[in-house]
C-alpha cells in the first residue's frame, strides 16, 4: 500500500476502535497520533496498536511530530476523541489538509466559550456564568433563581455535571470541581454555571465535508431522577430522520456547526428542545461516543463511520449523497442500569430474564460479579448496558420497560461483606 493512501487519527482509544477498520476497507492505512505523552486514566486499559501502521506520541515538540506525520504523506487528519479535537485542528492546518482551522478550536472544546460563540452569532444560547469565586456564583444563582447546572468547561460523558437547586448547592459543586481532575486526567481549568433547560434532550450526529452538513443519525436520551441527579441518563433511543422534533432540531444544529466553524468531519450535538425552541447543551467536534456509530450499521446500514470515510477520502461521493434520509431497519434502545449503592457485587440474579428479552442485541457488563458497584451519577458509572434492537419498535419499547422495571435493589446481589 502506498504511503499516499494514509489517514491520521488523533487520540483514538477504545471508544473509537471502529474507525480504523472502515478506512482499511476503503483501502487506506491508518497512523495513530497521541496528543499527550501519557494516556488519560480513563483509557489506561490495554491499547491495541495492531490496526495502525505507526504510533506517533507527541511530547510537546510540534516540529518533530509534524515531521513524523509528514513522513506518511497523509490525505487527512481526523479527531478520534474529545481530547484530540484541538491537536487534530492544528495538525491538519499545518499540513494543509482538509481542516476546520484553529481560530475556533477553543470554542469547539471549551463549554463556556462554545456557548458564547453561539450567542455572538445570534443563535439561541443558554444563560451562563464563568465562575471565578463562590460568592459570585451564589449571587448569580440567587438572581437567576430556580435550578442551574454546574460543570467543568472541558470534559465529557456527563463527568462532573451537577444539578443545583440552591446557591449553597451550586457553591458546593463548584468547590468540588475546582482543581479536581476530569475523566481525561487533566485538572479542571474552570467551571461554568448555566441555566437549567427544561425539555427533552436529543442527539444530532453529523458529518461535514467542505462546509456541507449531513445528518447521519438522531437519538433521544431517556432520563430519570436518581442518586441526586435530576436528569440522569438511563438510555438512548434511535429516532427516525423526520418528525416534528427533528424538523425543529436539524436547522438549528446546522447553524451551530457553522457558528463553530465545523466544516469537515464528525460532530455530536446534544440539544434540549425547550418550550422556546432548541438550545444547545454542548457539541463535540468528533464522532459520537456511547458506541452510537456501532449501532448504526445494523440499524441503518451506515452512520458516522461510513460518512467520515466519504468526507475525507471520497468527497465527490459525499456531495452526491449528502442530504439523503436514513431509514430505520432496526429500532434501537441502549439501556443503562442505575446502581444506587457502592458495594461489592456478587451476581445479577435477573440476568436470565434479561437474556430472554425478545429484542436483546447484546449485554455489556461494566461491573462484573466480583467487581464493585458505584452509585450511578454519569455515563461512566453505569454497571451494566443492555442493548435492544428489533424491526418492530413496540417490541423494543416493551423490553426497555421491562429492563427499567427489573433494575431495582433486587437486580443486584451484593457480596456478604457489603
Amino acid at each position: 500500500m502506498s504511503a499516499s493512501r494514509t489517514v491520521v487519527l488523533v487520540d483514538p482509544y477504545a471508544p473509537s476502535r471502529r474507525v480504523p477498520p472502515v478506512f482499511h476497507q476503503a483501502g487506506y492505512q491508518v497512523v495513530r497520533v497521541q496528543s499527550t505523552p501519557e494516556r488519560p486514566l480513563v483509557y489506561q486499559g490495554t491499547l491495541d496498536l495492531s490496526p495502525y501502521a505507526a504510533n506517533i506520541v507527541h511530547d510537546g515538540d510540534l516540529d518533530a511530530t509534524l515531521a513524523a506525520v509528514r513522513a506518511h504523506d497523509p490525505v487527512a487528519v481526523v479527531a478520534s476523541g474529545e481530547i484530540g479535537v484541538e491537536f487534530a485542528d492544528l495538525l491538519a492546518t499545518e499540513l494543509g489538509l482538509p481542516n476546520n482551522g484553529t481560530a475556533l478550536s477553543v470554542a469547539r472544546r471549551d463549554k463556556y466559550v462554545q456557548i458564547e460563540t453561539l450567542r455572538a452569532a445570534g443563535l439561541r444560547a443558554t444563560r451562563q456564568l464563568l465562575v471565578t469565586d463562590a460568592e459570585q456564583l451564589a449571587a448569580w444563582h440567587a438572581e437567576l433563581g430556580g435550578r442551574i447546572v454546574v460543570k467543568p468547561i472541558r470534559s465529557a460523558a456527563g463527568d462532573g455535571v451537577h444539578f443545583c437547586s440552591t446557591p449553597a448547592e451550586s457553591v458546593a459543586a463548584y468547590r468540588k470541581l475546582l482543581d479536581s481532575e476530569n475523566i481525561f486526567s487533566r485538572r479542571n481549568e474552570g467551571v461554568v454555571a448555566q441555566e437549567y433547560l427544561v425539555g427533552g434532550e436529543y442527539v444530532v450526529d453529523t458529518v461535514s465535508c467542505d462546509g456541507r452538513h449531513h445528518v447521519t443519525d438522531m437519538w433521544k436520551y431517556e432520563k430519570l431522577t436518581a442518586n441526586g441527579i435530576v436528569d440522569l441518563t438511563c438510555g438512548v433511543r434511535l429516532l427516525p430522520r423526520h418528525g416534528a422534533v427533528q424538523e425543529a432540531l436539524v436547522p438549528y444544529a446546522f447553524q451551530v456547526l457553522d457558528a463553530l466553524g465545523i466544516r469537515y468531519g464528525a460532530a455530536h450535538l446534544e440539544i434540549k428542545l425547550t418550550p422556546d425552541g432548541p438550545c444547545l447543551v454542548e457539541v463535540g467536534a468528533r464522532m459520537a461516543g456511547l458506541d452510537l456509530p456501532g449501532f448504526c450499521q445494523p440499524a441503518l446500514g451506515e452512520g458516522q463511520l461510513e460518512w467520515i470515510v466519504d468526507a475525507y477520502t471520497r468527497p465527490e461521493r459525499f456531495a452526491e449523497r449528502a442530504g439523503t434520509d436514513y431509514e430505520i431497519k432496526q429500532h434501537v434502545v441502549s439501556a443503562w442500569a442505575v446502581s444506587t449503592v457502592e458495594a461489592p457485587l456478587k451476581s445479577y440474579p435477573m440476568m436470565g430474564v434479561i437474556e430472554g428479552l425478545e429484542s436483546l442485541y447484546d449485554i455489556r457488563p461494566v461491573v462484573s460479579p466480583g467487581g464493585r458497584l458505584r452509585r450511578t451519577v454519569d455515563d461512566l458509572s453505569t454497571p451494566l448496558i443492555v442493548n435492544l434492537m428489533h424491526p418492530v419498535e413496540e417490541v423494543v419499547d416493551r423490553d426497555f420497560g421491562t429492563f427499567r422495571y427489573l433494575d431495582g435493589p433486587a437486580f443486584y446481589e451484593l457480596a456478604e461483606d457489603a
